[in-house]
């Protein structure tokens, strides 16, 4: 039996047994066979070099954004649009066969954007070239989900169940559980709060089912069984999501309406080109990218090529504003005069743990280079060397 069938015959098994306070501990134990089951279905078979077929590109920019989505729904044309990058687009399904990255140039950075082929149920096992869609997608900073205004909203459904199925969280954060291993000791179970979903007996059978018998956890609020298993699995992403309704045109202002006022939902229409600067706004907000200008000692700043940070990618705060500049600015660093949001008066001294915010100013001052001879009357200007052997010998004199 293959891990596919495994996997079927456990979710069947789920299916029929009912849920109570009776079978909450053998459900537990399902499902952490079935995320043992998906870990092993996601690992390269054994024997395998590792090169196996995919599209991955390059990183360029300064974020990266998926378009994932079913065929036929926009993807390869609201590539075309954004960022004039030419991406085949037909009446029939998969046009798309590999990924095609586009750049789009909004506020003075570079967004890298990337066409994925459409993805069908069933990618997160291989099928339609889901496993290598996916990975693409691990790789990204948020994803664009791409629905089809007109079909049903099973669809958002659907590809949210295939994302989770291969470790992908849209639009939630890392559960408050601290999980560590241990060489001995057991397990020691402990909490900062009442639990609901999981008690002490339900955490010790899940780990044994891992085979993990000496470790600490602590529950720092009332997670679920889920969250426990997304832990001690530990390869988990929590990713952001926008869910972009295409084809608004041929549907309903009511519809249209309902659609808007979705949470991170954002509607637009590709044909007719319907609230594509809403979309780029949407995104800009999401990926919280943070722009800061550097101004040289007595000159104006330079407003025309900012340092881009995101809190995703190193951080924002000045000692990471150094570190893009250059790995050794920060040993020479005095402090820093900044001007923008970040700062209570202008300039306001920094120091290199200050948080910076969307189009600040930054000055560094560095530390000066004191001289090896000393200062004022302790400074020695003799050059003659230390040692006596080492002196040159006078030209005898001549009588």
């Amino acid at each position: 039996m293959g891990i596919i069938e495994k996997i079927k015959e456990i979710e069947a098994e789920m299916a029929r047994t009912q849920k109570n306070k009776a079978t909450e501990y053998h459900l537990g134990q399902l499902k952490a066979k079935i995320a043992k089951l998906r870990t092993q279905l996601l690992e390269p078979p054994k024997g395998s070099s590792g090169a196996g077929e995919g599209f991955e590109v390059t990183k360029y920019g300064h974020g990266r954004v998926a378009l994932i989505g079913f065929p036929s729904v926009g993807k390869s044309t609201l590539l075309t649009m954004l960022t004039g990058t030419h991406s085949e687009a037909a009446s029939y399904e998969f046009t798309t066969l590999t990924c095609i990255p586009g750049i789009i140039h909004y506020n003075d950075t570079k967004i890298q954007l990337l066409d994925l082929p459409g993805i069908i149920e069933g990618a997160s096992e291989g099928k339609g070239r889901g496993r290598q869609v996916i990975a693409v997608s691990k790789s990204s900073d948020i994803v664009l989900m791409i629905l089809d205004a007109s079909k049903s909203e099973g669809h958002r459904q659907i590809l949210t169940k295939e994302l989770e199925a291969v470790g992908l969280r849209l639009n939630k954060r890392p559960p408050q559980i601290y999980f560590r291993k241990k060489k001995t000791g057991g397990i020691s179970f402990n909490s900062t709060m009442p639990l609901t979903h999981v008690d002490e007996k339900l955490c010790y059978q899940i780990l044994h089912e891992y085979k993990i018998h000496n470790a600490e956890v602590l529950f720092r609020e009332d997670a679920t069984v889920d969250d426990l298993i997304d832990v001690i699995e530990g390869n988990r992403k929590y990713m952001k999501c926008i869910y972009v309704y295409n084809k608004i045109d041929v549907i309903g202002i009511d519809d249209v309406d309902k659609l808007a006022r979705q949470v991170n939902s954002v509607v637009i229409s590709c044909n007719l080109k319907l609230n594509l600067d809403r979309l780029l706004a949407k995104m800009w907000e999401e990926m919280g990218l943070v722009r800061v200008y550097t101004k040289p000692q007595g000159q104006q700043p330079d407003f025309s090529d900012p340092v881009v940070l995101s809190a995703d990618r190193g951080g924002c705060s000045v000692e990471d504003f150094c570190n893009h500049i250059h790995r050794s600015l920060v040993k020479d660093v005095k402090y820093v005069l900044v001007w923008g949001i970040s700062a209570r008066h202008y300039p306001q001294h920094c120091g290199l743990g200050h948080v910076l915010q969307d189009e600040d100013v930054v000055q560094i001052v560095k530390k000066k280079e004191r001289e090896d001879g000393g200062r004022g009357r302790f400074k020695s200007h003799s050059t003659a060397p230390a040692r006596i052997s080492d002196r040159e010998k006078k030209a005898p004199l001549k009588t």
